[in-house]
């Protein structure tokens, strides 16, 4: 845990939680009382699955304690969120190619999961028909692997990013039960062999903007929330023009002013920059070097002036200055030393 300075973006080492194993992905709750963990294994309690920790977070100080750890009812979980409302919570399984709800309860802790759905369907070739020229990534094609699990704003449907059948799954999803259905649209087919990974929506609810694991692509994609549909309007590199050989994107997410599209990739170690016009469309600007090996994950701290890119081979995190006119990024110069960072989350005290 780290202190960020708001000035300069420094991130100052504070303290460490112990008793975690493999703590890949977390989620606060919306009061920011509670934090939740995916722990990235497939062995819990003897079985073949990994579990979910629920942490409590002290009011006014921001200090971690461990509620309780139940199963997340499918191997190597690699991704959670929280439902809007703040009573459940998703975990993409992506060993276990399922997405499971567990209930929060009343203190915070977690229940057994209500719903466990496994993905299915036919898989995509290798490599992606869209991939860089002479792109050896081939990494997730051998069966379904669900890499994130996440509600649309008003958390009436579940969207679940499968790289091995080249889909995000559409749920319905009821919140009174815990319990998933199709949806009409049942899943949005990406080309073959893209590999979606993870999705963030737009501020106004009406796009959605995903990123592609072995296509090293990104899409813009139009949502109508009254039926929990997604088309896809516009496919654009995350790399520059001309590059040639494998990438492996990782993270996507659109500013909080919706003005601004990020998407990071692996290899190339680099943050793609998309300004989003009014329509929506996405208008490429820059490509930034994070200055470290394999940005797994990165994230804009809540004032909106800096971001934090975590790099799981070069063990660093790397800071940048935030430009809110353009989009764009300059290095502030700091690294801070962390073995293998996977997700980075801000709580604001």
């Amino acid at each position: 845990m780290f202190y960020v300075n708001p000035n300069d973006g420094t991130l100052a080492p504070w303290k460490i939680l112990t008793g975690l194993l493999s703590p890949s992905s977390l989620a606060f709750h919306p009061s920011n009382r509670y934090l939740y963990a995916v722990n990235e294994v497939s062995n819990f309690s003897g079985t073949t699955s990994g579990s979910v920790t629920a942490i409590a977070v002290e009011e006014g100080t921001g200090d971690l304690r461990i509620m309780n750890v139940v199963s997340s009812r499918g191997g190597g979980p690699a991704h959670l969120s929280v439902d809007p409302s703040g009573r459940w919570v998703f975990a993409a399984n992506y060993g276990g190619g399922s997405v499971s709800v567990l209930p929060i309860r009343a203190d915070g802790s977690l229940g057994d999961a209500t719903d466990v759905v496994a993905l299915s369907g036919p898989l995509g070739r290798q490599p992606a028909v869209d991939a860089p020229p002479g792109s050896f990534a081939i990494s997730g094609h051998d069966r379904p692997h669900a890499h994130q699990a996440q509600t649309d704003l008003a958390g009436n449907f579940l969207f679940v990013a499968d790289l091995g059948t080249d889909r995000i799954f559409i749920y319905r999803f009821d919140k009174t039960a815990g319990k998933l259905t199709p949806n009409d649209q049942p899943f949005l087919q990406a080309s073959a062999g893209a590999g979606p990974r993870h999705f963030d929506f737009h501020p106004n609810g009406q796009w959605c903007y995903a990123i592609t694991e072995e296509a090293s692509t990104m899409l813009y994609l139009t949502y109508d929330a009254s039926r929990g549909t997604l088309e896809i309007k516009q496919s654009a590199s995350s790399l520059p023009e001309g590059y040639a050989g494998t990438n492996y994107p990782s993270e996507i997410h659109v500013s909080e002013d919706g003005r601004f599209l990020y998407g990071a990739n692996r290899l190339h170690d680099s943050i793609a920059i998309f300004a989003i016009n009014p329509e929506g469309w996405m208008i490429k600007a820059a490509d930034v070097w994070t200055q470290g090996s394999y940005p797994r994950h990165f994230a804009i701290e809540p004032t909106g002036n800096f971001m934090y890119v975590l790099h799981s081979r070069s063990d660093n995190i790397t800071t940048f200055r935030v430009d809110k006119t353009t989009g764009l990024l300059s290095f502030t110069g700091q690294f801070v030393p962390v073995g293998n960072p996977s997700k980075i989350v801000f709580l604001r005290l």
